[in-house]
This record gives C-alpha cells, structure tokens and sequence, in this order.
C-alpha cells in the first residue's frame, strides 16, 4: 500500500474491515458555530468510548474527526480483545509501587467488560467471539505463561487455563507451539463494526460527530474553541483523543510518543479448512517481543498481523512482509491467495505505558496505547468520563504515571527504537 492509500483521510485504509464495515450516514464536515458541554476530538475508539459515557450521562457532546469513524488503529487492528496492558502488572509494581499495580490491576482487565457492555445493550453487529490464546514458543515463554496466569490471578481475573499436548492442538493447530494460556474473557471483533457501532449509538442519545473536520488550533479558556477549518465548537471541556494520528496539533504529546506500523493480511475465504487451522476460533497471538496475531473473520478468512515499522513509514509490499510469518505458522496454507494487505499506526510511548493527563484545567488527553489499544481505549473513555463527572480518583492513576521524551528528541527516537527493537527479536529467535 503507498503512502497516498495509506493517508488519504476521504476514504479508509484498502482493508477486509473497510470491505466488510456496517453501512454509515453521511457525517459533514463543521461548518460555523456550535456549543456542546464537552468536545472530542477523534472517533477512534478512545473517543468513541469517552463520548459514549458521556452521552450516557446526559452530556451534550460533539466529536471532531479528520477523516472517518474508526479511519485510524481503531478501524485496522487485529481485532483482537486482550487483557492488561502493554507492560504487565509485575513491571508496574516494580517500576511504580505496590499501590499503583494494585490500583491498575482493579482496571486491566474492564475494557473487555466495557466492549461486551455496549455490545449488548446497543446491539451491535461486530462479529464478537470469546476467547484468546497466548502461544509460548520456547519454554521459557512456556514459563512465562506460567507466571502471567499467576500474576492475573493474583489480581482477581478468572477463567484462565494452560493448554498443552492435545488440548492445545485441539484450539491451535500450530506445531510450533510448546503451551498457551487461554484466557475466556480474551476474544475478537470486526474493530471497524465496532467503531461504526459505537458511533451511532453515540448517534442515537443525542451525540454529534463531524467527520473530514481537522482541528487546527485549541484556544483555551473557561470555555475551550475547538477550531476546524471552516468552523468552532465552544465547549467546557475537551478530550484530546487522537493517538497515533495527532500530527503536530499538540506538539508537547507528539514528542512523548512515537508511531509505530503494524501490518495485516486478510486471505481469501477459507471455507471448513478453519477447522484444521484453528478448531477453536479463538484469537491467537505469540509471546515473542515483536509478536504475531492471527484469527479467523466471521467469513472464516485467516487475518494474520504482525510486525512493526518505526516511524509509520509505510512498507511497500505488506504480503511480503507477512506471508513468510502466516507460513511459518501454517505451512498448509502454502499459495494461498492473500485478498487484503494493509498497515495501520498505533502510537508507542517510552514507558510502553499509557499516557493519560490534562494539558489544562479543562482539555483532558489520553494517547500511546503501545499495541494494546482495544480494550485499554474503552476502559479509558469511561475513567475520562468519571474525571469529567468530577471523579478523578481511576484518572489520577493514571495521571501520576511518569512519561519521558524519547531519547535524542524526535529525530533519534526512530533508530533508538528500532536498535532495541532489533536487540529483543534477536533474543526471540535465538530464544534466551
């Protein structure tokens, strides 16, 4: 995919998801003055969520969105629901104390709660399936699986299971895998169904999203003007929700954070084979530090992601980056025609934690999911909602993490990245 597929704001990304989205209203660009109690800015799921809790709330809110619903991480990723954070809680309690792990471990595993809650109670159609599968490689992730489901249980999430021998073929029939932890709670969705979704339930309490309406400048003040090219919501507060896709509309958070590609492929249709690939339908992803995920859609395609380009260039051939590992996984698959290949950004902080704070009394900001955005956006938009309500007690958790620039600024943080990155797929392959 070029550069030019992979930025153009009027239409989405060539993927299987934009193929297969649910049909959307049109949405026009703001134009002229509008007033609402709070202004968010990015439908994307972080804003989508916090809007959502808001309108659930009686708030009137308006959204702000340079291309479409779900154009951004939210409408490529894998789509797969995956507990916890991108540093587990035993990093968090090492690095920031026994009350900030227990804290964040009463929330790392809500996002998931969150997703099914609006599933059910606004009906929507995003082909959910419970499940996932964290596949070990060596026996050292073996063990580290061991430990995870330890960790997690330690923190009160249930319905976990290590899958060996038959067990495991019997959910994943992949020969290179040694164990893997089920977690029941885990499971995937057709993200862009979701995003769309979330939009018209926003819809249909009352919220209303401008689609193609960049925002180019926050004027602060008791009353924020949020301006647009050719138009200004007034708002008593705003929610900067932009992530991976913010550009330089607040260059203080741009340089917090990096962002980083992802590739997936979607192949063709795969008819009953699915059940000689994964009989279980669960999501899969391996515990290598650049790792693969793989699951199959509603139309049983095998949709196989899977590594990271620094600095979201664009790579020019996605199949060739990703049929190499989708055969590593499946060599049955051999010729398989691939029928969908694209690459989305997600946005990578220093910490590999979340970012979360205010660039002003009334201008809320959350960013920098580091790969693990699907449940954590929606667990955020209802923590930015309570702060909004005036309870900021789970906010300020998040809050009083500590965030760093990337080394050397903006220019270094590529190749920084990139060399360790290198450092700890070496250390995959050779497994130690």
């Amino acid at each position: 995919m070029g550069q030019s597929a992979a930025h153009d704001a009027t239409r989405h990304a060539p993927s299987y998801y934009a193929a297969s989205g649910l049909p959307q209203p049109p949405r026009p660009a703001l134009r002229g003055t509008v007033r609402a109690d709070v202004c968010v800015i990015g439908a994307g799921y972080t804003g989508l969520s916090t809007a959502l809790h808001l309108a659930e709330a009686g708030f009137k809110v308006v959204v702000l969105e340079a291309a479409k619903v779900g154009w951004g991480a939210s409408g490529r990723n894998g789509g797969q629901i995956v507990n916890s954070y991108s540093r587990d809680l035993d990093v968090i309690e090492a690095r920031h104390g026994t009350d900030t792990a227990r804290a964040l471990g009463q929330m790392a595993f809500e996002g998931g709660r969150v997703i099914r809650d609006f599933v059910s109670r606004y009906q929507i159609d995003c082909d959910l399936k419970d499940g996932g599968l964290f596949a070990a490689l060596t026996t050292k992730q073996a063990r580290h699986l061991e430990a995870q489901k330890a960790l997690w249980e330690r923190h009160g999430h249930r319905g976990l299971s290590i899958l060996e021998g038959s067990e495991l073929q019997s959910a994943v029939k992949a020969t290179r895998y040694c164990s893997a932890l089920l977690d029941r709670s885990g499971g995937h969705i057709h993200p862009l169904k979701l995003a769309q979704g979330e939009a018209a339930a926003l819809e249909s309490l009352g919220g209303v999203i401008h689609e193609h309406s960049s925002v180019v400048k926050i004027e602060r003040g008791a009353t924020a003007r949020v301006r647009t090219a050719e138009g200004e919501v007034q708002a008593g507060t705003v929610v900067v929700a932009c992530n991976a896709y913010i550009g330089g509309m607040e260059p203080r958070l741009a340089a917090r954070s990096m962002p980083c590609g992802t590739q997936v492929v979607a192949t063709e249709p795969l008819g009953e084979r699915w059940r000689e690939l994964i009989p279980s339908d669960y999501c899969v992803e391996d515990c290598n530090y650049l790792l693969d995920y793989f699951r199959f859609s509603a139309d049983k395609r095998l949709l196989y992601g899977g590594g990271v380009i620094y600095g979201a260039r664009d790579p020019a051939h996605v199949e060739a980056i990703i049929r190499p590992k989708l055969l590593k996984t499946f060599p049955q698959l051999q010729g398989v025609k691939l029928d969908y290949a694209w690459t989305g950004n997600f946005l990578l902080t220093l910490s590999r934690l979340p970012e979360v704070g205010r660039l002003d009394r009334n201008i809320y900001f959350s960013q920098g999911c580091s790969g693990h955005g699907v449940t954590y956006t929606h667990l955020i938009g209802r923590v930015l909602g309570e702060a909004i309500r005036g309870q900021t007690e789970r906010f300020d958790v998040f809050a009083g993490l500590p965030h760093y620039p990337f080394p050397g600024g903006r220019l270094f943080r590529v190749p920084f990245t990139a060399l360790g990155a290198w450092y700890y797929s070496l250390r995959d392959q050779l497994g130690v």
